[in-house]
This record gives structure tokens, sequence and C-alpha cells, in this order.
């Protein structure tokens, strides 16, 4: 695992060679700059006997610890190297866990950062200023990577829970779980570049530990003994990457299914002669929901979107977990009364909905309440029990795994998880999961030791201890604090100096979500590649350049088209609340014109509110609610119509509001629906002008909606094209895209730009209808055609009179004291190649003092279709290297190396089965399809193994499920749904005899095994039962 940083200067190359000389043999892998590109790199694998040491001298003193990959900052290619790291212990025989301590960044271009130091690694301080002539452009990383959260090992696939690696569809790399693999954006490249060695190439690339795959989270060990036996008792914590981020940056669900603070934690206790494992897992509330940070105590929570839009990913959510773990229970800790604080009930009660509207079978899913801090009033939190008590059933209904390492015999697995969630997944999830890790724990102990009388005090403090630290260590990454609630965890107790240190933690919190938040989510999304125009770096292949370019020429043959249209209406309302005016002159109309009801309606309001000085700094969504359910009723109990429609989202700010509603049929098409404000009005703070932005993936068309309101005052053009210029380069979505980052662009607006004719002249055109005499003179249009704003986008044929101002309730233009000039304030403009406007045109409503514009949109969706992409670039890459693809499977596992860092103590290793983060023993010189933009090489089109496995599954490392190897290299058997014209031959373990694997070579031995050796308990979790077949084999 340990390398020597090597450095060639002209020209300039960097390279990992061992350390130790008898893994020389694995040869040295060097990295070279491609050049005229930032975004490739070259990658050899030189044999020891071609590389020569005269040219190239050690860059860093001491020895480092793999590649974790590479990345694009500032147009340069970066290496992240890993220059420190700890061990943290032993989970089971042969996987010894190291915590990053240090990550240095080395250009392949450049060598003006190789002398710079590394910071401090404290990740809440800010660089001081001329401390350095030079600050590295990869600091904020090279910080993030020191807070000693990251943690990888060269042993085993650490993605995974010990039951996931026990089962044989997890063997190898192409399945490790890429909801936990941190690096992956670095990474991918060399991975891939490693899918295309030879056989011989991956097993050296392998030996040597080049390259390191990393989770985030805790990983605890502690030793205790019992009965004189010897055991490593291990927590073991994987965040999620999928949704990551801080505090109040990332709350609830995606689209994709995927939650905030997503973690799956596993409670290991392992001796050499049984491996014992209860896995838990927590995660954010799964509704889409927000909450601001700029308050001490009380953050409002927001449900940001309505029960029907929100339903295709709370599915999506659970039926993942189903696959993965095959029950979920629910332990829901947030409060249930209605006077909560924060408004917690709000949240619980539209969990609670999403549960019950998944309808599923409760045996699958099921929902526990648990108000704890009503139940533990006062610190009481012994009160636990009560819920202890309530979960019984399921707990023993879901069991544990449980392994014999003597001879490798699974004796019963886990068939469920508690899902635990509060509001933040921190502090009353952490104590109530240490609570149920205790009690699996020591049911089973009891169970296994109930002839002998044993306390295991020393193992609750030690386990305590443990759960502490994982709470601690969880909480830091999410909140920027240690947890709450954490001296009890530890002590089971509550005291005065506990309260106090949670009062200063809850602080310290407030402060860095509102002041340090920001800055660490952008290093968080640069290191996942979530920022605007990242690119992974992918290492040079000219087959695989190739086959993309011919890929972007043929997209029609994978992808399809399909028509679809969106109403767009604007109405400035003059801060007038809903009168009770029907609506429908305004959003049915158009259904005179094209009988075909839209596939989206999107909205825009200004001055939805009064716009006065106590109103423009905040924002009331009182009113928006009343026009969001008054057009849901327009909308959905209109006679005659065939579809529903759904809030899809909306959002505002202060007087602008943007609503989108959809069919609820094609809610389940549409993705990655994001919003985003801007303010313009008193130099960006106030809120009374500005813009609100929804942005949204129907099918594989990304489309931008924008409602803004410009600055007022006839002559203020200047100010108006400012705020354009404002809104469209300063609003920002998630990842860094602008409103220019979409395929469509629709503005729903009041522009508020008027005709630029003196009142008399103007009154007497639009009294005699000369609309085209009005239009020579107005202002948008003509700032249109001198390129001065809104570049590229069209409007469609004015043919109504201009929409402003009105006497309320009138047809009568402005009569007041003021006699504004009419105008076409309000205005829908559109861009986009295939967006084609059907209808513009306006309504006669009177609820103000502006009339509502709208217009009818037709475009195409593009859907793409992955699997017929996957199979023309399978094609072309085939027919371009004239390489034969080998079927989807996982080779058989690679013995182990030896450890290049001993740990504390040398222990005995047993003959447990411990599968290998890379195994290539049966690689073929054959190469596997590159990567695509949905699927990666090493997924080889598997899914996520369930943890039950549902069976006892042989761990004979060159035998997998469904095929075997019968002898030789190149006997590899796949069954006929993996490879057509082969056949197979299941073989159990006592009949099995064939190869083995010493020293890189196959070689025949006799494989000796039990052959009455007992089954496994799989039909029941019943701890007695369980421990009934331990007994009976001692």
């Amino acid at each position: 695992m340990q390398s020597h940083l090597l450095l060639r200067e002209y020209p300039r190359a960097l390279a990992l060679r061992p350390t130790v000389l008898e893994e020389a043999p694995s040869g040295v892998l060097v990295f070279e700059e491609y050049q005229g590109s930032d975004t490739r790199a070259i990658t050899k694998l030189y044999p020891p006997s071609e590389f020569e040491d005269a040219q190239w001298h050690i860059l860093n003193s001491r020895p480092v610890f793999g590649c974790l990959g590479l990345i694009t900052v500032q147009s340069e290619c970066f290496v992240a190297i890993v220059t420190d790291c700890v061990s943290v212990g032993r989970i089971r025989a042969g996987e010894e866990v190291y915590k990053i301590q240090s990550v240095s960044f080395y250009s392949l271009s450049s060598a003006r950062y190789d002398d710079l130091d590394d910071p401090s690694g404290n990740w809440d301080d800010e660089w001081e200023p001329n401390t350095t002539a030079i600050q590295h452009p990869c600091s904020q990383l090279q910080k993030l990577f020191s807070v000693g959260s990251f943690y990888f090992t060269p042993d085993f696939d650490l993605t995974k829970t010990v039951q996931a690696r026990t089962s044989v569809a997890s063997l190898g790399v192409h399945a490790f779980d890429e909801h936990f693999l941190w690096n992956q954006f670095l990474i991918s490249g060399l991975l891939e570049f490693r899918s295309k060695l030879d056989r011989k190439s991956q097993m050296d690339l392998d030996r040597g530990g080049f390259l390191v795959l990393a989770i985030r989270g805790f990983v605890g060990t502690e030793t205790v003994e019992i009965d004189h036996e010897r055991y490593e008792m291990s927590v073991i914590s994987k965040l999620s990457c999928q949704r990551a981020g801080t505090r109040f940056n990332s709350r609830g669900i995606d689209d994709n299914g995927h939650v905030a603070n997503f973690v799956e934690t596993e409670t290991i206790l392992y001796s050499d002669r049984i491996c014992y494992s209860y896995t838990q897992i927590r995660g954010s509330v799964p509704v889409f929901w927000e909450q601001q940070g700029m308050q001490l105590v009380q953050h409002k929570i927001q449900i940001s979107r309505g029960p029907g839009a929100t339903q295709p990913a709370v599915k999506r959510h659970f039926d993942e977990l189903i696959n993965r773990y095959h029950c979920v229970s629910n332990i829901n800790l947030l409060s249930q009364k209605e006077t909560s604080a924060a408004g917690e009930s709000v949240l619980s009660q539209a969990f609670n909905t999403a549960v019950h509207q998944l309808n599923y079978d409760p045996q699958l899913v099921q929902m526990v309440n648990f108000d704890l801090h009503a139940e533990c009033r006062g610190g009481n939190y012994d009160n636990v029990s009560l819920l202890m008590r309530d979960i019984r059933e399921s707990m023993e209904n879901y069991g544990f795994f449980l392994m014999d390492t003597e001879d490798n015999q699974i004796i019963c697995t886990q068939k469920g998880v508690f899902r635990t969630n509060c509001m933040d997944c921190l502090d009353r999830t952490n104590l109530v999961q240490n609570e149920i890790s205790r009690k699996a724990l020591l049911d089973f102990l009891h169970a296994k030791f109930r002839q002998q009388q044993f306390s295991f005090g020393n193992l609750v403090s030690r386990h305590s201890h443990l759960w502490a630290e994982n709470g601690d260590s969880l909480s830091k990454i999410y909140a920027g604090t240690g947890a709450l609630k954490s001296a009890f965890t530890r002590t089971g107790k509550v005291t005065f100096m506990n309260v106090l240190s949670d009062a200063t933690r809850s602080v310290n919190r407030f402060y860095i979500n509102n002041f340090q938040d920001k800055a660490r989510q952008e290093v968080i999304d640069q290191l996942l590649g979530k920022l605007a125009n990242q690119t992974m770096i992918m290492i040079y292949d000219p087959i695989s350049d190739n086959v993309t370019r011919q890929l972007s020429t043929r997209i029609k043959e994978y992808s399809r088209n399909r028509k679809i249209t969106i109403f767009a209406g604007t109405y400035n309302l003059n801060g007038k609340r809903f009168k009770g005016e029907s609506l429908e002159p305004w959003l049915l109309d158009h259904l005179k014109l094209n009988k075909e009801e839209p596939d989206l309606y999107v909205i825009g309001f200004q001055e939805i509110v009064e716009l006065s000085p106590q109103q423009v700094m905040a924002t009331d969504a009182e009113k928006r609610l009343v026009w969001e359910q008054q057009i849901e009723k327009t909308l959905n109990q209109r006679s005659g119509s065939k579809f529903r429609y759904t809030l899809l989202r909306s959002n505002q700010l202060v007087g602008a509001a943007l609503i989108v509603f959809a069919k609820s049929t094609i809610v389940d098409e549409i993705r990655n629906v994001e919003t985003s404000i801007k303010k313009t009005g008193i130099m960006g703070i106030a809120g009374n002008k500005g813009a609100v932005a929804i942005r949204m993936d129907y099918g594989d068309t990304s489309f931008c909606f924008v409602a803004a309101h410009f600055a007022s005052g006839h002559s203020n053009v200047d100010d108006r094209n400012t705020d354009f210029h404002t809104i469209n380069e300063g609003l920002r979505f998630l990842r860094g895209k602008t409103i220019d980052s979409h395929d469509n662009i629709i503005w729903v607006s009041d522009f508020n730009y008027r005709v630029s004719l003196p009142n008399e002249e103007v009154r007497l055109y639009a009294r005699d209808g000369n609309i085209e005499a009005l239009l020579k003179q107005d202002q948008l249009r003509r700032e249109m055609y001198e390129g001065r704003v809104f570049f590229g986008y069209q409007e469609g044929d004015i043919t109504f009179l201009p929409t402003y101002k009105y006497d309320n309730g009138t047809d009568v233009y402005d009569t007041s004291e003021k006699q504004r000039i009419p105008g076409w304030t309000d205005r829908i403009l559109y861009k986009g190649k295939e967006l084609k406007q059907l209808q513009y045109s306006r309504a006669e409503l009177y609820t103000s003092d502006h009339r509502p514009v709208f217009a009818l949109f037709e475009t195409n969706i593009v859907t793409l279709d992955q699997e017929a992409k996957s199979k023309l670039q399978r094609e072309l890459y085939q027919s371009l290297s004239s390489i034969e693809v080998k079927p989807s499977s996982s080779p058989p596992e690679l013995p182990k190396r030896k450890n290049t860092i001993p740990t504390t103590k040398p222990l005995k290793l047993s003959d447990s089965f411990v599968d290998t983060l890379i195994d290539v023993s049966l690689d073929s010189n054959e190469y596997p399809p590159p990567s695509s933009d949905t699927k990666k090489w090493w997924e080889d089109g598997q899914e996520i193994p369930k943890a039950d496995i549902g069976r006892a599954t042989s761990h004979n490392p060159f035998e997998e499920d469904g095929f075997v190897l019968t002898g030789g290299p190149n006997s590899l058997k796949f069954p006929s749904s993996l490879q057509s014209d082969s056949e197979w031959t299941p073989l159990s373990p006592s009949s099995y005899q064939g190869p083995s694997l010493m020293n890189g070579n196959i070689q025949q031995q006799q494989q000796t095994t039990k052959s009455s050796s007992p089954p496994p308990i799989t039909t029941s979790a019943n701890v007695s039962s369980v421990i009934g077949f331990w007994n009976n084999k001692q």
C-alpha cells in the first residue's frame, strides 16, 4: 500500500512506485499531462524493467498511500495523493481500515505548487492574508480531506456491509456501492483505464495498492473480552454522497429518491469463531422540504412540493430500500404536536401521508411515530424503553447477520432495517440508534451465553463510547459541531454540564450554518463533480473518443421525440386579493383554439402582495397559497377534463411568484426540479423587484421558467436593462446552472417597458386599435432589436391592446392624477430551438389594474433510450477496436496481499472468507465497453445486491452463483442469461474440486470441505433457534 511519489521534471510526469521490494513486480504507475486538454490525462503502467530510475527523483520525502484520482481546478489537472493516514483498527481478519489524515494535490503541468505546505487541516479556520505568496488551487479540498472523516482500506470493499460482502453478487470491483464512494468523480477515469489493461497488468496495478476508494463517515473499533475470548467490536457509518451537503443546504429528498444525510451504520462483533453484524439506516424525511437557517432557535419548515408531485420520488426511495434491505421500519422521532416550535408536526404529517399513499404491505414498509421530546421531557431519556417495547416484534423478525468464521457458514441473515429520523437525523437519531444497536447486541449475547452469567458491563460501556463518537463525527460533517445529547449516549446520565455543553454547541451551529456552510457546500460539490461546467477527467483513449463522437451524430438511433404543450401566463395583481372572479377566461380560453390540454401550466404573478416598506424585506406566502388553490380548482374542476393537474413547484420573492402545475400522468417523468430567486430592489437587498425561477428536466430536455418584475418608471429603460442582466447572470441553480444553461426558457413577467409616445397619442392609437403604431415605439422591442437585452429571445405577434394601466374594475385606462401612459408591461418571451408559440393573447379579468397575458407553446422533448445507447456504444467500440466485449460478470477474488502497515498487535488470522477491493484473477484479455453518461463499466448492469441473501452461499472464491471455474484460466462458464452459447454447472461446496490461485498461477488443488455441514437457518430470525444451532455445533 505504501509507495514513493516520484517526479520527472521534463517532460513533467508523476509516478507511484511501491516502497516494499517484494511488491516491486507490481510495476510503476505514471501520470502525464495530455497536451491541449485539461479534461484528459495520460496514464501508463510500466513494468519495473522498463522504468528508468535515473530520470526520476522522490518528490515527497515520506511514503504515500495511493491515489484518490484526478481533478481539474483552474484549468489545471491535479493528481490527488493520500500523503498521511492512520490505522483505526481491524474489522475482521485481514481487514484493516485507515483514516485519511492528509491529501496533497500535484499538478501535471506546473511545479509552482509542489513546495506548498498542506493547510492546517482545521476546516473552520479561514486563510490568513499574506501567509504565503501562492495559495494552492485545491486548498479547500485539502482541508476537506484532512478533517478526519474519510476512510479507506486496501483489503475489502468498505462501501458494503459484512452481509452484503458475503453475497456472491458483491464480488469484484464491478459491484462497489456508488452511494458511498465519495471519490467516484475523481477516480472513475482511472477505473476505466484499469478495465482496459490485460489481466497481468490489472493484477500488478491492484497489488501495488495504487488506487484508493474512500468513504466518508465514521469507523471505530474497540477490543473486548468475553469468557476469555477476544472480540473486535466495530461501528462503521457510511454517509451517502448522492445528496450530500451541509445542514440547511441539503434537506429532504430529490427527484431520484435520494435523501439528505443518508447514513448506513453497522455494528460488528468479531472473533476467530463468529462474526455478528447489525445494520441500521438514517436519512432526512423523504419529502420535498426546506428550512431557513437565519434564526437562532426556531427554523421554520416549508414543504416545497405538493403530495402528488412528491409521491414518485418517495416511491423511488422506498423501492430502493426494499431492494437493499427487504423490509423497512420507519422510526419517526419528530414532534407530533401542532404547536411545535419549528413546525415539526407539519413535516411529520407529510411523512406519514407519503408512506400511507405508497399502499405497500405493512410487513415491507411500516411507520412508528415516537415523539422523543414529548416522551422524554426533562431529559428523561430512559423512556426510550417505551419505543423499544413498540419495536420489539420487528427486531425479532428482522434478526441479525451471524456467521461461523471457522468454516465460513452463514448461520442467519438480517431481513430488515430500522430507518430512524428526526429533523436533522443527528442528535435524537443517534441516541435511539445506539439503544437499538445495544439491545440487538445484548439479545444475541444473552442467548449465546445463556448458560453462563455475564454482566457485559464493559462491552456496553465501550459500545456506548463508539456510538457517541459516531454521533459526534456525523454531526460535525452535517452541522459543523458535535452531536447534542452525546454525553447521555456515553454515560447514560444527564447533568447540568451536559445541558450547558449542548447549549454551546447549538450557538456554534447557528454561526457555522449561517456563515460557513455556503463555502463548505461548494467544496463538497466540487469533490463530487457537481459544480457548473465540471468535467470528469478521463484517461486518453482515441478509440473511446471516436465512439463518443459517433454517438453524438447518431442520437436518433437511441432517442425518441414527443410533442408537449405548455401554457404560460403572467398577471400583475397590484396587491389585490382573490375576489372570486373566475379564472377560466385566462387559464382555459386557449382550449377554444387547441382542444388538447397542456402538459404544463406555468403561472407568474407580480405584486401578489402590496409592496409596502414593511413587505419588501420579507415574503408572505399566504396570498400565494390562496391563488394556488384557485388555479388548481379551475384546472381540476372543469367539466369534461380528462386529466388532473398536480402542483409541481412554486416559489415567491415578496411580490413575484411562480407556480408550475403538471398533469399527474407526467409527474414521474419530471426530474431535478429546482427553484431560485434574485433580488434587484434597493441595491439587491429588497425583494420588491427581482425574479423567481423554476427549472426542471422533462425526459432529457431541460426547461427554465422565470417570473420577474423589473424597475418601474416610464423613462427608466436603462434600469430595466440592468435588471435583466442582473437576473440573467446572477440567478443560479444547483451546480452553478444559469438561466441560459437550459434548452427551453420562458419568461412570464412584468418587464415594465412602456411606449415612448405622449399620453394623448397613445390613448388615441389604443382607442382606434392601431396596435402597429404603438409597437413601433415599444421600448422592449427597441432594446431587443438593438441587442441590449434578451439576445436570442423571441416574442409572438402582439395583437392585443396595452395591458397597463386601467382603473380597477373597468376597461378605462388610468384616470388618476398621475395619468400613466398605457403600455405592454406584461409580456411573455421565450427561447428554444424546438419551442413554437401557438397563441399569444390577453384575458379580460378585472381584479387588478393590469390585464393578464397568456401564451400557448408546443415543443419536442427528447427521451434517451439508455439500453439502445449502450448497445450502440458497445457495437461501435467493438467495431473500432476489433475486441470482443466480455459478458457482464464479476470475476472471482484475488488472494490477499501482504499488509505493508502492521497492526499494533499481531493477531491470529482465521481462514474466514474476506473479499478484496479489486479482484482480477480471471479477467480475460478482452476489454469491456467504455463508460457512458449513465452507466459505468464496472457496474455491468447489475443491481445493487440485496442485504437479505436468503440462504447461505459457498465461500469458495472460485465458485459463483450460476457459474464455476472448471479448470484453466479460460474455462469460466457463464449461465445462459449471460452467455447464450455456453453451458454452466452449479456445484455444491462439498462436491466441488477446482483450481486455486497461488503466486499468480492457476494450479489445481484439492479443496476439502465438510460434507456434513449443518444447513443455514434462514426461515426464521428467532434468536433462540440461531443460538441453538450454535450450541449444537459446539
